[in-house]
């Protein structure tokens, strides 16, 4: 090979890896979930944040949304390389981020707000988790993982003991919220408990007459706290800068719309959820003062150290900044 070939051959090589680099920075897979705890994730899609922000970067950004159900759905997909962009519950990340420490180190990337979650029954004798029995069913979206499961379980462990932290695992099912909704509005399945988040817990507590609250996230967690997160793993963080930034500012972005714009923000969840939900009811979650929209992560580390506590978890975090990626965005995190 000449002198001329060889450089010939190193210059394609540099513009095929310039190329593909270019290409993995102007890319994000996204996966959301279901509820209006995805809201700053609706904006984004609705309003196209990501790609302005994008542009302001020098990046084009192609954008993919992806909805999935449960944690350990979300997980999977992440590790498969499935999707770059995780959405799930506290209980999940702290799973995944146990599991891939050292490794792949997938870690959070920002919170998307602060929502109480309420356990909502429909068996009139059940006024608190010490009256649930063998036949009660409770849905969550994944049995075990969900941040709602995580938080059954530390009522469990503040009611029962720590030993006993399981004590309600057998009764619980992994459904889909909007499911689990449905079955509790019409009142003719097992289904009898559901541990959702907004809005279907509100549709429940309307729609069906003996629906009730039987525990509130935010009791169990000491306040409000950080109930969904995103996360991603150290490879995609490192390696997409630009396109990382833009996502961030983002979220930042439609966290602003959010405050400022009840009302628009509302109808960008209607548009990207192609749903038939009441906004009346949207604009009275979106305006709740017990609802906060915002970007860093909020009261965290108590259950990340309960799994760490019940052996849910190998690892025990001493800071939020353990299983977050640290951004200017989030600096005001815990």
């Amino acid at each position: 090979m000449t002198t001329i070939q060889k450089f010939a051959a190193i210059g394609a090589a540099l513009a095929l890896a310039f190329s593909s680099s270019a290409q993995a920075e102007g890319k994000i897979r996204i996966a959301e979930q279901f509820g209006i705890v995805y809201l700053l994730l609706n904006v984004a899609q609705d309003q196209k944040l990501i790609e302005k922000h994008g542009k302001k970067q020098g990046v084009d950004i192609d954008v993919d949304w992806v909805k999935l159900s449960g944690g350990a759905v979300v997980n999977d997909a992440l590790l498969s390389g499935s999707i770059d962009i995780a959405g799930a519950g506290v209980g999940p990340l702290m799973t995944i981020w146990d599991r891939t420490k050292g490794r792949q180190n997938v870690r959070g990337v920002a919170s998307l707000g602060s929502f109480p979650y309420y356990l909502v029954s429909t068996n009139p004798a059940v006024k608190s988790i010490a009256d649930f029995g063998p036949k009660d069913r409770i849905a969550l979206p994944a049995v075990t993982v969900s941040v709602q499961a995580r938080i059954l379980q530390m009522a469990a462990a503040k009611q029962w003991g720590v030993a006993q932290f399981k004590k309600l695992d057998p009764i619980t099912q992994t459904v889909p919220h909007p499911d689990a909704a449905a079955a509790l509005i019409a009142g003719k399945t097992e289904l009898n408990g559901h541990f959702g988040g907004p809005p279907f817990q509100e549709q429940e507590l309307a729609g069906n007459p003996n629906a009730h609250v039987v525990l509130d996230s935010y009791e169990v967690l000491g306040g409000p706290a950080s109930s969904t997160v995103l996360y991603a793993t150290e490879k995609y963080v490192k390696e997409n800068p630009k396109t990382y930034r833009a996502f961030l500012d983002a979220l930042t972005e439609a966290a602003q719309i959010v405050a400022t714009n009840p009302e628009g923000a509302a109808d960008s969840y209607l548009r990207a959820n192609k749903g038939n939900t009441d906004r009346a009811l949207l604009l009275k979650i979106i305006k709740d003062p017990k609802v906060q929209f915002r970007v860093a992560p909020q009261n965290t580390l108590g259950l990340a150290q309960f799994l760490h506590q019940v052996g849910a978890i190998r690892n025990k975090p001493a800071s939020w900044k353990d299983y977050f990626f640290v951004h200017p965005a989030i600096a005001s995190g815990s």
